[in-house]
């Protein structure tokens, strides 16, 4: 092959194939030629490596045949585009969404942790039930602080974001029954008033609430956001609206699943902040400003950014063109 030759007859047909692959957007009698130049080029590759090994030519040829191919096929956008989509539409925009559910079950979670509270406090007979006097103050005057500092903190933070990642997943995924969200939050707000009524009781309540509204500001909030997100799928299929039950549960199911994985930053936080800063030597208002810091921004990252989402249309769901085709029902 003289080679000299095959780039002189060659070189306008790739020029264009260079200039339609840089086009942003293409006719169809572009598309056309796109292809057609393609194929010839991938030949030409071809016969050039077999014929006349030149490293110039063929690393050219390589990177255009490369570059038309991923341009007819269509490339895959970089895996941070993604993330920070995610990071910054899906999550807030189904944040934003389950706003009122959230809402609701905070104040439901409250109520009963209060009320527990306020019942075991004021009645030493039911804090008899619950130990004998020896037991108890072994859990008020020890026990309850020692719980925070007596692991190392790093292996601390481990533990604590792993078990509340899962229980987060578990009310999601479980959200459906509609049963389980309100057993794992009943049973948590009466474990909180409960020991929040025994540290009552005892002259404690400043050493509850010391240790526990530093991480439990932003760590409740995060498991009653997946509580809401639980609900909320429960409800998709009681009343789906216009759209089937199974359509409905799988529109909601693909939006609230990003409430599951986005959450497990946020409960990251919250343990890193119950491991280092809850047992810190800080003054207790230090210690509850960080917590508040914290719960503020949360807050603000899905109130700015979620309303915003929201009112461009999102909803949590992946994109359209990846969410599949409903097929048609009768009305």
């Amino acid at each position: 092959m003289d080679l000299d030759a095959f780039v002189s007859v060659h070189r306008d047909e790739w020029d264009e194939l260079e200039r339609l692959v840089s086009r942003r957007s293409l006719s169809g009698a572009d598309a056309d030629r796109l292809v057609l130049l393609y194929q010839r080029a991938a030949t030409h590759l071809s016969a050039v490596r077999s014929q006349a090994p030149d490293p110039a030519l063929v690393g050219r040829l390589s990177s255009l045949v490369a570059r038309a191919r991923s341009r007819l096929t269509g490339a895959r956008e970089p895996v941070w585009r993604d993330v920070v989509r995610f990071a910054t539409v899906s999550f807030p925009a189904a944040l934003w969404r389950i706003r009122w559910w959230t809402a609701a079950v905070t104040a439901a979670f409250l109520l009963v942790s209060v009320a527990a509270g306020a019942w075991v406090a004021g009645d030493p007979a039911v804090q008899a039930t619950m130990g004998s006097d020896a037991e108890i103050r072994q859990l008020v005057e020890s026990d309850f602080e020692s719980y925070y500092s007596e692991q190392p903190a790093t292996s601390f933070a481990a533990q604590v974001w792993t078990n509340n990642a899962w229980v987060a997943a578990q009310v999601i995924a479980f959200g459906v029954t509609g049963v389980w969200v309100v057993w794992v939050l009943a049973l948590n707000a009466l474990n909180v008033g409960t020991v929040g009524g025994l540290m009552a009781a005892h002259d404690r309540a400043d050493v509850f609430f010391g240790l526990i509204l530093p991480h439990g500001l932003l760590e409740l909030t995060a498991v009653f956001v997946a509580s809401a997100a639980g609900l909320r799928l429960f409800w998709s299929w009681v009343a789906p609206g216009p759209l089937s039950r199974a359509a409905s549960l799988a529109a909601e199911g693909r939006a609230l699943f990003t409430v599951a994985v986005g959450l497990v930053p946020v409960l990251a936080v919250s343990g890193l902040v119950e491991a280092f800063v809850t047992p810190s030597p800080l003054p207790t208002w230090a210690r509850i400003a960080v917590g508040a810091l914290a719960l503020g921004a949360f807050l603000a990252y899905a109130g700015v950014l979620g309303r915003r989402a929201v009112a461009a249309g999102e909803t949590g769901d992946v994109r359209r063109e990846h969410a599949g085709d409903v097929t048609p029902t009768a009305g």
